[in-house]
């Protein structure tokens, strides 16, 4: 009974001493950690408007834009090049003084890594796909990616192209 309640009042003392060292530390500071800020963009869609949707908009559902655009890509065979992962590389990722672009691995400077690491999301989009602007003659190479819908093949139960027609 001895041990239960000695056992007890230490646990106690010590949750006490870890909750005075916890609140001892030195608070973080708000400007300790600093804002992300993104290279702007090398054009606009239009004299009103920066991007293809609101600032805002972008801020808060640019991945969700992405991967409904992506679904429309790889179910449907539609390429919309406006809302792609490709246009938005080649508008907001821009080169340094010296012509070479920013790591999306490292740093700060390229446009996906300063929010994504700001906020503390991993970036996956870059395991397959560009992290820098393709040239823009590459587009002849790449029909596909001129807006043109791709003919919808028949899907069986699980979303594969089916043999039969």
């Amino acid at each position: 009974m001895k041990t239960h309640y000695l056992a007890s009042t230490l646990k106690v003392i010590l949750g006490i001493v870890l909750s005075i060292a916890v609140s001892a530390a030195e608070p973080v500071k708000s400007g300790s950690i600093s804002i992300p800020t993104p290279p702007k963009a090398k054009e606009s869609v239009s004299a009103d408007q920066s991007c293809v949707k609101s600032i805002e908009i972008m801020r808060r559902n640019h991945g969700l834009l992405l991967k409904h655009s992506r679904h429309k890509t790889m179910r449907q065979g539609i390429r919309d090049i406006q809302t792609s992962l490709f246009a938005c590389i080649n508008c907001h990722v821009t080169p340094d003084s010296d012509g070479n672009y920013p790591s999306v691995n490292e740093g700060n400077a390229h446009f996906c890594r300063s929010c994504h690491q700001y906020a503390a999301v991993t970036i996956d989009c870059f395991q397959c796909h560009s992290s820098h602007p393709e040239e823009v003659s590459s587009l002849d190479k790449h029909s596909s990616l001129k807006n043109e819908i791709a003919p919808v093949k028949k899907l069986d139960l699980l979303g594969t192209p089916s043999t039969s027609q």
